[in-house]
């Protein structure tokens, strides 16, 4: 690999924040200023542009209008184009300057070859991670994903999830161009190394079946370069396949097999680390603590956390845990008698209750007090309603169809069902 430092161009720190300009703009940018380094400038057109970035013509187009154009926020224009007209009358292509930036002005080094090598986001993130560095700030993975945000769709504007941000660092660790040490940093952040060159080993010589050069370092035995060669559209370039190769597509069921117990991979990750604040807390109980697993120690530590950051002392805490387990059995489950019982607050809604105690004055707390005399109090005596009212008329029912009636039926017979009096008096 050459020691020779790559080329590198001053990209404003406005650009890698500001929410005006897209992914694209910072590629553009990067690579405009970088070809505008000579004496005459940059004279790159939109189509040379777009095959250098792998983007499309379109996207290099609005990248170009969003840095010509005043910024809503500081009326800052990043960009100047100056179209030239030959003596025939015939076009040519403008010439692009980026601003100078000021003295005092925050920026940041980025290699002219990182827009290339990386897609828009990625190099959106290299940026904010390069600068983050060079500044000595420790970069949060929540930091980083408000710098990138969802710049499309329904969730345009919104900071990208730890997620996503994960996603893009190990892309960008993939590709060499920075070293992620996880949970090496301040307060358990990672920590950054950034390359201004990807760190992937090139292939030997006899690997390239002794090609143009015998040596890598020795560069091409040409004696002058073509200037088509810089381009992305040189036709002339070999060692493409133009044509469709044919894929083989397996046709039949896959079976997963499945991986003995021995045969996989340990947890190689980075150990949990807490901060010295959480572990004086849990100092009375690090029996317990002993045996959590990983997953466990983490969910516990947060529970510690949420309570100091809402107010509660650390010696309120200690004092919680030290008289809870110096009053229990032996304990079975440590992670559950930790969540369920060791830590969690007892009493009314004040604040400064622990357990019916005022923890700053150590007297009795009257609400609590209230509570039980309430609790202890007999149920009180329901009034007397008002004297029941006559019983309502039994109902009388016919012995033959046993249709109901109010009054008693002669006879136990309804009218339909009684005889006529002739027959009654024949009878």
């Amino acid at each position: 690999m050459s020691t020779t430092r790559p080329q590198r161009v001053r990209v404003p720190w406005r650009v890698v924040t500001s929410t005006h300009y897209g992914d694209a703009a910072l590629a553009v940018y990067v690579k405009i200023a970088g070809l505008g380094l000579r004496r005459e400038g940059c004279e790159a057109g939109v189509r040379y542009l777009s095959g250098l970035l792998g983007m499309s013509r379109s996207g290099v187009e609005r990248a170009l209008t969003q840095l010509m154009r005043p910024a809503p926020d500081d009326d800052v224009v990043e960009l100047v184009s100056y179209r030239r007209t030959l003596p025939g009358g015939r076009g040519t292509t403008a010439v692009r300057r980026v601003r100078t930036t000021g003295s005092r002005e925050p920026f940041v080094w980025v290699p002219t070859t990182a827009p290339e090598a990386l897609n828009a986001r990625q190099l959106r993130a290299y940026t904010a991670i390069s600068y983050a560095v060079a500044t000595g700030h420790p970069l949060s993975l929540t930091e980083l994903g408000d710098i990138l945000r969802h710049r499309s769709g329904k969730r345009a504007g919104q900071p990208l999830s730890d997620t996503a941000v994960r996603r893009i660092l190990t892309g960008l660790e993939g590709l060499g161009w920075i070293t992620v040490d996880r949970r090496a940093g301040h307060q358990g952040r990672h920590a950054y190394t950034v390359h201004e060159r990807p760190t992937q080993l090139t292939l030997a010589a006899a690997d390239l079946e002794e090609g143009s050069g015998g040596d890598l370092d020795d560069g091409s035995h040409a004696t002058e370069e073509a200037p088509t060669t810089d381009s992305p559209d040189d036709a002339t370039a070999g060692g493409f396949i133009r044509r469709r190769r044919d894929q083989v597509v397996a046709r039949g069921p896959v079976e997963n097999p499945v991986i003995p117990a021995v045969f996989r991979r340990p947890y190689a990750g980075p150990e949990l680390t807490l901060a010295l604040r959480i572990w004086e807390v849990l100092a009375p109980v690090q029996v317990l603590t002993a045996g959590l697993t990983q997953w466990q120690a983490r969910k516990v530590g947060c529970e510690v956390g949420r309570q100091l950051n809402a107010g509660c002392e650390p010696e309120r805490l200690r004092a919680r845990l030290t008289a809870r387990f110096a009053s229990t059995e032996p304990v079975r489950s440590p992670y559950g008698w930790l969540t369920k019982a060791g830590l969690v607050r007892r009493g009314c809604g004040l604040a400064d209750c622990e357990s019916g105690v005022i923890w700053r004055t150590g007297a009795r707390c009257a609400v609590c007090a209230d509570l039980r005399d309430d609790r202890r109090r007999p149920p009180p005596t329901p009034e007397p309603g008002p004297p029941p009212g006559p019983e309502p008329a039994a109902w009388h029912e016919c012995a033959d169809c046993g249709a109901p009636a109010r009054e008693p039926l002669p006879g136990g017979l309804c009218g339909p069902c009684r005889p006529p009096a002739s027959a009654r008096r024949l009878g």
